[in-house]
C-alpha cells in the first residue's frame, strides 16, 4: 500500500485510540472507588497511570505524522467516561464491567489494524507503539474477564457494586420505591450533561448521594429483622421438606453475610487468626464457600488481608472457569 494513503488512515486511528484511551483513564478512575481490596486499588490506579501514559504516547505520535492539533478529543475522552460513569450507575454491575470490556475489546482491535498499518507503511516506532498497545489491551481483556466470571459464579468479586447498582441489580429491595424516584432524578440530571457541563456533573453527584444516603439508613434499620426472617424462613423450609427454597433462602443469608459462624465451611472460624484465616481460606475448593466466609468476615473482623486473599483466590478459581 502506498505511504501516502496509509498516513491519513493512521492518523484517524491514532487519534481514535486517543479519545478511547483518556475514556479508558477516566473510567479506571471511577472504579478505583468500586475496589473490593487495597490491592485491587492500587492495580486500578496502575491502570489509570499506564492508559495516560499510553494517551501521551500516542498524541507524541501523531506530533510525529505532523498531524493537525486536536484539542476536542480530550474532551471528549472526559465527557464520554463521564457519561459512561454516571449512566452505568443505573445498571447492574455486570452490565457496567460489559460495556468495559467493550471499550477495552475496541482498543485492542483498534491496536491490531494500527499495526499493520505500521508493518505496511515500514514505521518501526509506531509498530513497537501497537506492540505494547496490543499486550496492554490484551491483559486488561483477560483481567475484566475473569473479574465477570467472578461475579457469574457468585464469588468474592474484585470490584463491588456502587449503592445505584445494587439497587439496578435487585439486591436493596427493602429501598424500590424512594430509589426508584431518586433513580428517575438522577437521569434526569445526567440527560443534561452534554448541555450544562460542570452544572449537570454537580446535579448528578448531589443525587447520586441522596440514592446512597436512603440506601444506608434502609439497611441499617432492616438488617437485623431481615437477618432473622431468613433464618426462620430457611428453617421452616428444611422443616417442611421444601430443599429447594430452603437452598434459596440459605444463599441469600450466605451473600448477606448472615450466617452463623457454626454455619461456615471452616471450623472455629472465629477464634483463627488473620495469618490461620487466610490459610484456611486458601484449602477451600469451592466459590461458594469461599463466599460465604468472606461475607462473613466482612460483617464482622472485616481483616483486610483475609479478604484481599479471599478475593485472589476466587480470582484463580474463575480464571480456571472462564479459560483465561
Amino acid at each position: 500500500m502506498d505511504t501516502r494513503t496509509v498516513t491519513p488512515t493512521l492518523i484517524t486511528q491514532l487519534r481514535a485510540l486517543e479519545q478511547l484511551t483518556r475514556t479508558e483513564e477516566q473510567v479506571a478512575r471511577v472504579r478505583v472507588s468500586q475496589a473490593r481490596t487495597a490491592a485491587v486499588q492500587r492495580e486500578l490506579e496502575q491502570n489509570a497511570a499506564n492508559a495516560a501514559r499510553r494517551a501521551t504516547r500516542l498524541r507524541r505520535a501523531l506530533d510525529d505524522l505532523d498531524a493537525v492539533p486536536d484539542v476536542i478529543t480530550p474532551a471528549i475522552g472526559r465527557v464520554l467516561a463521564l457519561v459512561k460513569a454516571t449512566v452505568e450507575q443505573a445498571q447492574p454491575v455486570d452490565e457496567a464491567l460489559l460495556g468495559d470490556l467493550t471499550l477495552e475489546h475496541q482498543l485492542l482491535d483498534r491496536a491490531r489494524y494500527v499495526r499493520t498499518l505500521a508493518r505496511d507503511a515500514h514505521d518501526t516506532g509506531l509498530e513497537r507503539l501497537a506492540d505494547d498497545l496490543v499486550e496492554a489491551h490484551t491483559a486488561t481483556v483477560d483481567w475484566l474477564t475473569t473479574v465477570l466470571a467472578e461475579h457469574a459464579l457468585g464469588g468474592v468479586a474484585a470490584l463491588t457494586p456502587t449503592p445505584l447498582q445494587k439497587v439496578a441489580g435487585g439486591v436493596t429491595r427493602v429501598v424500590s420505591l424512594p430509589t426508584r424516584f431518586a433513580v428517575e432524578q438522577f437521569n434526569r440530571a445526567v440527560a443534561t450533561v452534554t448541555r450544562t457541563g460542570e452544572k449537570a456533573r454537580e446535579g448528578a453527584e448531589e443525587f447520586a448521594g441522596t440514592v446512597t444516603r436512603i440506601g444506608a439508613d434502609a439497611a441499617e434499620v432492616a438488617a437485623a429483622g431481615r437477618d432473622a426472617a431468613l433464618a426462620r424462613a430457611e428453617r421452616v423450609a428444611r422443616r417442611d421438606g421444601a430443599d429447594a427454597t430452603a437452598g434459596r433462602v440459605h444463599t441469600a443469608r450466605r451473600d448477606l453475610g448472615a450466617l452463623s459462624a457454626a454455619e461456615l465451611p471452616i471450623p472455629g472460624y472465629e477464634g483463627l487468626t488473620a495469618p490461620e484465616a487466610i490459610a484456611a481460606v486458601r484449602e477451600l475448593g469451592s466459590v461458594d464457600d469461599v463466599t460465604a466466609v468472606v461475607a462473613f468476615e466482612e460483617q464482622h473482623k472485616n481483616r483486610s488481608g483475609v479478604v484481599s486473599a479471599a478475593q485472589t483466590h476466587v480470582a484463580a478459581l474463575a480464571k480456571d472457569e472462564a479459560g483465561v
